[in-house]
């Protein structure tokens, strides 16, 4: 069964990763997109088995990308930050990009 997070984790994550991170949706929307030249991506929401990005194309085609978790399901939100930084530098390899340092 997947894991459900609470108001206050989804909005903690979300407000973090959309004004914090929004290069690094992109890269992570990019990569894992199937869908091509993705121009604007936002994270809209996240479970137990990964997390979902609204994404909009050069030809302002709007998607929804599902991506799992790359160390398989979760249950607790600091593995949501772990999921994540595991996406990013995944990105990182598929797209070529050098990866900066974790904090």
């Amino acid at each position: 069964m997947t894991h459900v997070f609470d108001e206050a984790a989804l909005r903690g994550v979300l407000g973090h990763m959309n004004n914090d991170h929004t290069d690094d949706n992109m890269l992570i929307a990019r990569a894992f997109s199937t869908v091509p030249d993705v121009v604007a991506a936002e994270m809209t929401s996240f479970d137990g088995d990964g997390g979902d990005w609204r994404i909009v194309t050069a030809r302002g085609d709007e998607d929804v990308v599902r991506i799992p978790w790359p160390g398989g399901p979760i249950t607790e939100r600091p593995e949501v930050r772990r999921e994540i930084v595991a996406l990013y530098d995944l990105a990182c390899v598929r797209l070529g990009v050098t990866p900066r340092p974790h904090e």
